[in-house]
């Protein structure tokens, strides 16, 4: 009698052949939970015992981008089940095509992990630079976009659709939104060109120019910094990318040339004694390297020196206190030796009619 029950057909099938695609899928199911253990039970024993470099965070990590290839392989084994029962030609043909969808779903999603991963190990995370990971969500959004376009266009030619009338419109379009949009696109493809280059990113301090500030934002179509006094200011990437920017966040260290002048009355032996004087201070003073301090020319009004050093670090204001010492320190030594720095003057030689010689007159500015 079991037999016979079994034996019954439905819809072109034997409740045996239902039974023996069920069973078929739950061993199928089975199989694949048992492997997903045993690779992640695996997987954490190296872990702990710290082979190939796999730690804790790897695994948790690579469980959770594993489940879109799971739901993955579950669609396979269902496809694999019910390939087992007879279909007539219209409903098989249904079928194909909401297996095919689901599976293609799926892959896609499991691709755009991996892809995801992938970017965050070697990009974000290998850097350790956690700004990069608002530019890295406008990337994946950007590549989400485009590799499901072309799977939807990919999926209708397989159902039979004709897409080359869609393909064609679809680049008339592409070109007059292009020509429609060049500065836009411009921009974005400058956005990806500061993405994978970086001459800067988020925090660092750049000159462009006249302007000067911290980066506080990179979008798809400007860069935004916070200027010194406080305000936003705006460039296109275009404009970015096509000019010369000092990024001075990535400055190892600050070289520093500075000029300063003493009067013409100056006595030789002291003009000589100058050099070292400078040199002297400069290498008592915390974080600086000095180079060279040289007697460079002769100015209309003063001898002119020019010192050069090196600041130890990038940061601006530690820089300014040093000058500010250097500066200190070379006045209260000049005091000391009797040099007097100089300044703007002119001197004016006036013959008398009386005489035959001249009186000089001092002609100090206003």
């Amino acid at each position: 009698m079991i037999n016979d029950f079994l034996q019954q057909i439905y819809f072109q099938n034997r409740i045996v052949d239902y039974l023996v695609a069920l069973i078929t899928f739950i061993l199928l199911i089975i199989s694949i939970q048992i492997l997903k253990n045993i690779l992640l039970k695996l997987m954490k024993n190296w872990a702990k015992k710290g082979i190939n470099k796999v730690d804790a965070k790897f695994v948790k990590t690579f469980e959770e981008r594993l489940n879109p290839f799971i739901n993955l392989t579950y669609f396979g084994a269902f496809y694999i089940s019910i390939k087992q029962l007879t279909m007539n030609q219209q409903m098989e043909k249904f079928f194909n095509i909401f297996v095919i969808t689901i599976l293609t779903f799926f892959g896609v999603r499991f691709l755009i992990s991996l892809i995801t991963y992938g970017l965050e190990i070697y990009w974000v995370k290998k850097e350790r630079d956690s700004a990069k990971k608002q530019v890295l969500k406008s990337t994946i959004t950007i590549l989400k976009l485009i590799l499901w376009s072309v799977v939807f266009i990919l999926l209708l030619d397989n159902f039979g659709v004709k897409i080359s009338a869609l393909v064609a419109g679809l680049g008339i379009g592409g070109i007059a939104i292009a020509l429609a949009a060049q500065s836009v696109l411009g921009d974005l493809f400058s956005y990806f060109i500061i993405l994978f280059d970086q001459p800067f990113q988020i925090g660092d301090f750049i000159v462009l120019g006249d302007y000067k500030g911290t980066v506080d934002h990179i979008g798809i179509k400007t860069t935004r910094l916070i200027g010194l006094g406080g305000e936003q200011i705006i460039f296109s990437n275009t404009d970015l990318t096509n000019s010369r920017i000092r990024n001075n966040k990535r400055m190892q260290h600050r070289r520093i040339a500075f000029p300063f002048g003493v009067i013409y009355q100056t006595p030789l032996s002291k003009l000589k004694k100058i050099p070292r004087l400078v040199e002297e201070i400069i290498a008592n003073i915390p974080g600086t390297t000095f180079e060279r301090a040289h007697f460079t020319s002769y100015g209309d009004f003063s001898l002119n020196f020019e010192v050069v050093y090196y600041v130890n670090d990038r940061d601006y204001k530690k820089y300014m206190d040093i000058q500010q010492e250097i500066n200190f320190k070379l006045k209260e030594v000049f005091e000391k030796e009797e040099i007097e720095f100089a300044y703007p003057t002119h001197n004016v030689f006036i013959a008398r009619k009386d005489k035959n010689n001249y009186q000089e007159i001092k002609l100090l500015p206003k």
